[in-house]
């Protein structure tokens, strides 16, 4: 991978993570687009730099994390299901699913599923009085709808934000338990991933990913900050019609070159 490729995956990755809009899915997505071949390390490289997003989501909530230790049992319940499942899943998923059709499929589906929820929660009001509040088996219904997001092109922050509307949060609070469920969730999915493919990975790839996960990091700072503005006042029916139509646009992209899986 080249530095511009690098430059361009590490900003794609810190834009889109925490929108729900699927960030591994756009980053197969350009990685097709550019002609980066889809080996081992592309792979591990698409996942690891979720680490940088990680970081962004833990200076801006620092706070939520010493007001009690509930929050960390509450995280822990809702990352359960997540983790079990992509222990057993982990190499289907990732020789199977990491392809373009899959997340062209995927993100349209996704899409249409945000204009449906845009609408139903319109004025849908909480039955808590901050995300962090969430009763335990809440919790556990988020980690489970969370589970889903392993198919990419789904998104995780989709997930889990449907699943805290399910739940009983608002806009607002299901989006920033998505966030919080988000560090302990990628920890793992990242922590597995490099500890599976470490040992094929080479001094100038660990500076690739390094890079990578800098650029995500600042990247993901303006994007965490923009979504929480944005969903409040304007709902996720935006993201829906941008998921549909770079799914759609992607696959014809597929189809008309005949882009192999």
């Amino acid at each position: 991978m080249t530095f511009i490729e690098t430059l361009i995956l590490g900003i794609i990755e810190g834009l889109t993570e925490f929108l729900p809009v699927s960030s591994t899915g756009h980053m197969i997505l350009a990685s097709a687009v550019m002609g980066i071949g889809r080996d081992e390390f592309v792979k591990t490289f698409q996942i690891a730099i979720q680490l940088g997003a990680i970081l962004a989501v833990l200076m801006l909530y620092r706070d939520r994390f010493f007001v009690s230790a509930e929050i960390y049992m509450k995280l822990a319940v809702g990352f359960v299901p997540t983790g079990v499942v992509g222990l057993l899943a982990y190499k289907t998923i990732k020789h199977y699913l990491f392809n373009p059709y899959v997340v062209s499929a995927t993100l349209i589906v996704g899409g249409i599923v945000l204009i449906v929820l845009d609408k139903w929660t319109g004025n849908k009001r909480s039955r808590y009085a901050a995300a962090e509040n969430i009763s335990y088996a809440g919790a556990a219904l988020v980690g489970l709808v969370q589970c889903f997001s392993m198919i990419p092109g789904v998104s995780r922050a989709a997930a889990a934000i449907f699943g805290g509307l399910l739940a009983g949060l608002d806009r607002k609070q299901a989006t920033e338990f998505s966030f919080l469920l988000a560090i302990p969730t990628m920890f793992a999915a990242t922590g597995y991933d490099l500890l599976k493919s470490s040992a094929n990975i080479d001094h100038g790839q660990w500076m690739v990913l390094l890079t990578g996960g800098v650029i995500a990091l600042v990247s993901a700072l303006l994007a965490v900050k923009t979504f929480i503005y944005i969903v409040p006042r304007y709902g996720f029916r935006h993201f829906g019609y941008y998921r549909i139509a770079l799914g759609a646009a992607f696959l014809l992209y597929a189809i008309t070159t005949g882009l192999q899986l």
